[in-house]
């Protein structure tokens, strides 16, 4: 409230109000004026007066739009205000993408990887992709405020490792976010794959407003991202969510972590090809997909009993976390009903019963592009962008490391607050 004695006390109103306008596209991407007052809480005339103010400095960029056939303004954050990199590497195969801090991806790359890829020629090919994809739409390394990277493993929070030795092990021992910002000298952020899965779905798909989620990648192997209280849930050293390496058989086949009988062991790529010996080659995910929708009756009975494999560690999962909703991704995801038709009935079956039933169980949304997407929101949320006129203010150019911000442009600065990057990994959802 303003008054006599606090004469500041209205211009830090303002600027108040117009971070949390920003603070809403940055998190919601593109938003009509309308939207913008009901995600905020501020007055259509605030949020109009605020940006029609931030698009003349270089901050907002407007565009007419229409919602239920009435015409609206579609606010999103200026191309000016920098770039982000979401980059995704799973056991066999990379995917990058570019995009701005107003979340539209504006180039986006994938290539297959070898089956024991490591992590210095990778990184090295990353690098040059990165650089290409930049170049394709007319700008440098320079624009790109950070970088956030997906891995197909655990990642200790204390230390940015992969938390688990033998999951990808042309990695293990690697401090990717260090040896990524020597290369491209640019702040890189590292998580599991599955954690980028979540927030992705979370934000921009099937988990949308379900504050108590799980989202579960079920491809080469088999991982699951949690959403408690709307946050990413990583535990205390990164292995929340490894529901692949979850012991079902004590005298299973032994796993590639070094336990028996994990469901990974059941559910993985490796373990269903094994149910195809006569091939010649090894039989992909993707093959026994498209067996099973052609009518194959054995690829459709592999596909069910690993959904029931799926439903009974769900299971256990739900017990412990209790999501409202279980989000399924990943290339086995692409089965539709054949897998979680069977999923539901085991996890209805083997579940504690509450009044509220069940999580509801749904197919992804985002695909094979949850994760990449999720890398590029990470890397948005820790690039943290603040109300301000963008310029070409002096950037620091060397590797950033923990404590030290990385690139500064008026009105934008990583959010390095030690809440928020208290390691490599990052803890900011």
């Amino acid at each position: 409230m303003s008054s006599p004695r606090n004469p500041g006390s209205q211009s830090s109103l303002r600027e108040a109000n117009r971070a949390r306008i920003v603070d809403a596209i940055t998190h919601h991407g593109a938003l009509t004026q309308v939207e913008l007052a009901a995600v905020t809480g501020l007055s259509p005339a605030t949020v109009s007066n605020i940006v029609k103010e931030q698009a003349a400095a270089g901050v907002l960029a407007t565009t007419p739009t229409s919602r239920s056939g009435r015409r609206a303004v579609r606010v999103t954050l200026a191309r000016e205000m920098g770039l982000v990199v979401g980059l995704h590497v799973s056991n066999r195969q990379l995917r990058v993408a570019l995009a701005d801090a107003g979340h539209q991806v504006l180039v986006e790359r994938m290539l297959p990887l070898a089956r024991d890829h490591r992590a210095d020629s990778e990184l090295d090919r990353v690098v040059l992709l990165i650089q290409d994809m930049a170049e394709s739409v007319g700008t440098g390394l320079d624009e790109v405020l950070a970088v956030g990277v997906g891995l197909a493993a655990p990642i200790d929070p204390g230390t940015g490792l992969i938390a688990t030795r033998g999951l990808m092990r042309g990695w293990d021992g690697v401090p990717v976010a260090d040896e990524l910002e020597t290369r491209l000298r640019r702040p890189v952020f590292v998580d599991n794959e599955a954690n980028l899965g979540a927030l992705g779905e979370y934000r921009m798909g099937a988990a949308q407003g379900v504050r108590q989620a799980a989202y579960l990648r079920v491809s080469h192997g088999v991982g699951a991202g949690l959403i408690i209280d709307g946050r990413v849930y990583r535990g205390g050293s990164g292995k929340a969510g490894e529901i692949g390496h979850l012991t079902l058989d004590e005298q299973g086949q032994v796993c590639r972590c070094g336990n028996r009988g994990c469901l990974e062991t059941l559910v993985g790529a490796a373990a269903l090809a094994a149910k195809f010996p006569g091939s010649h080659t090894q039989v992909k995910l993707r093959d026994i997909v498209l067996r099973a929708n052609a009518g194959d009756a054995a690829a459709r009975r592999v596909i069910a009993d690993a959904g029931r494999h799926l439903g009974v560690a769900l299971a256990g999962l739900s017990n412990l976390v209790d999501p409202h909703r279980i989000v399924v991704g990943g290339e086995l995801a692409e089965a539709d009903e054949m897998l979680l038709s069977p999923l539901r009935h085991a996890l209805e079956r083997s579940t504690l019963a509450t009044a509220s039933g069940v999580p509801d169980v749904v197919k992804g949304e985002l695909g094979e592009r949850a994760e990449v997407l999720g890398a590029v929101l990470y890397a948005i949320d820790l690039a943290h962008i603040t109300a301000g006129r963008p310029s070409d203010a002096a950037r620091t150019t060397g590797p950033y490391p923990m404590g030290i911000a990385g690139p500064r442009i008026s009105g934008i600065v990583p959010d390095l607050a030690p809440e928020n990057a208290p390691d490599r990994g990052g803890l900011a959802s």
